[in-house]
């Protein structure tokens, strides 16, 4: 985008996914930022032609450039950013070079001319700096679908799922909804843009308008602040509340949560969260749930306290060993072999942004020393341990994760049912939702899953 006779690249801070026509009218569409922290709003105009259709996942670098005139698109088939990094840059009279991704599906009209809304230069979340990712393999693609399909054929009309053997409640509502929001269709007019409404409806009026928890436990409100935050900003509103009774919008209800959680918090000597808000002990599993919603809030643009930050931060690296190996709960009498733990704690390291800790590497190390372990091997909770572990290793070393990752297809597609399901300790609804999340890392839609 040319300002002040300059071109600025933006970085989209959510998940494309947007479509602009003219029954919308001049609405926000995104929101970017430039390298050196500030941010502007990209508006539809009138000189957008149309509709504007973009998909892919972030950090997707988007150039725009002053309309040509005549006005020209980009052409009818062509790949749509998906799950690596590039730019698209609108066709001007002399021919520009255009780093497209590879995608399953559909096209992109990304047309020039936008305008910058003023005032909205603030320092929110922070600036991808590493992009890279290759297409999406067709048996990911394929176990994906018929994941998804299970999942819509069998949300309630409240929006949650039935527990299938295990629990259910707006953490595990959180989780379908995010399976969902990371498949790269489009949450406000794709095909299921009303199961990610209902979705949100359920979660919002679960909520404790007084203290603003989710569910029965801390594991619930963590899951449930998690997918709140990658709603935020993604879910159109206006179309969220049929009937116009909205008991707060995504960004109060997340703002709400936030709150709960810090309070819980701060009533805890040790800085972290247990099953209950009150709790004044801690441990790593259910405050994983709890801080990764957070950090998730936070790179929303909700504001999260360095403070809390740095408690839960403190928190893990006390509960970690030099080996890599995290206690449950009690300090370093605790430790024992868990995947599901070291991957939590090299999760949290990772997206607090707290990779120089001596812990960070101890429990990435733990992880690569037993990526041929992927999915075997453990005690039990093999979908949580997965879900996590996926995560991690992205997060931490590419190279690992992506020999993980291809052994998990393999097991995930002898172990998916006829019905598209996943079977699993906590449930078959919360099985198949950990199990396609743990695959979703392939699309990496979900701002959670940005490096």
């Amino acid at each position: 985008m040319l300002m002040d006779g300059r071109e600025i690249t933006f970085w989209f801070e959510r998940r494309a996914g947007t479509r602009v026509g003219p029954e919308t009218g001049p609405e926000l569409i995104a929101r970017g930022s430039h390298q050196d922290g500030t941010w502007a709003t990209m508006a539809y105009g009138p000189e957008t032609g149309p509709e504007l259709i973009a998909r892919g996942s972030l950090p997707l670098e988007l150039r725009l450039t002053p309309k040509p005139s005549p006005r020209s698109s980009a052409p009818d088939g062509a790949e749509v950013p998906h799950s690596q990094s590039g730019s698209y840059s609108r066709p001007v009279p002399k021919p520009m070079k255009t780093e497209r991704l590879k995608s399953r599906t559909a096209r992109a009209l990304v047309l020039a001319a936008v305008l910058v809304g003023s005032g909205a230069t603030q320092a929110r979340a922070q600036i991808p700096t590493t992009r890279f990712g290759e297409a999406v393999p067709r048996d990911v693609r394929e176990m994906y679908d018929r994941g998804l399909q299970f999942l819509a054929k069998t949300q309630s009309e409240n929006g949650d799922w039935p527990s299938g053997g295990g629990e259910n409640g707006p953490g595990t509502t959180g989780m379908a909804m995010m399976v969902f929001l990371a498949c790269g269709e489009d949450p406000n007019f794709g095909p299921y843009s009303n199961h990610i409404r209902r979705s949100v409806r359920n979660i919002i009026k679960g909520q404790d308008a007084g203290t603003g928890i989710m569910g029965p436990s801390m594991y619930h409100h963590g899951f449930a602040t998690l997918a709140l935050a990658e709603a935020y900003g993604v879910v159109d509103e206006r179309s969220l509340w049929p009937d116009g009774k909205a008991p707060r919008t995504i960004g109060q209800a997340l703002e709400l949560a936030v709150r709960g959680a810090l309070t819980s918090q701060k009533r805890n000597p040790l800085g972290a969260w247990r099953y209950s808000p009150e709790a004044r002990d801690a441990d790593t599993s259910v405050s994983g749930a709890v801080f990764v919603g957070l950090l998730a809030a936070r790179n929303a643009g909700i504001e999260v306290p360095d403070e809390a930050i740095d408690k839960a931060i403190s928190f893990y690296a006390q509960m970690t060993s030099d080996s890599g190996e995290v206690a449950y709960a009690g300090g370093m009498g605790g430790m024992g072999e868990s995947l599901a733990r070291s991957s939590i704690a090299t999760l949290v390291f990772s997206v607090a942004r707290r990779k120089d800790l001596k812990q960070y590497k101890a429990t990435l190390e733990y992880l690569r020393q037993r990526v041929d372990q992927a999915g075997g091997g453990q005690q039990g909770w093999v979908e949580y341990s997965r879900y996590y572990e996926a995560q991690a290793l992205f997060q931490g070393d590419v190279a690992a994760w992506e020999k993980w990752n291809r052994l998990i297809v393999r097991q995930l597609k002898q172990a998916q049912q006829p019905d598209g399901s996943f079977r699993g300790q906590l449930g078959t609804s919360v099985g198949t939702s950990l199990s396609l999340l743990a695959l979703a890392v392939n699309f990496r839609f979900l701002p959670i899953y940005e490096r």
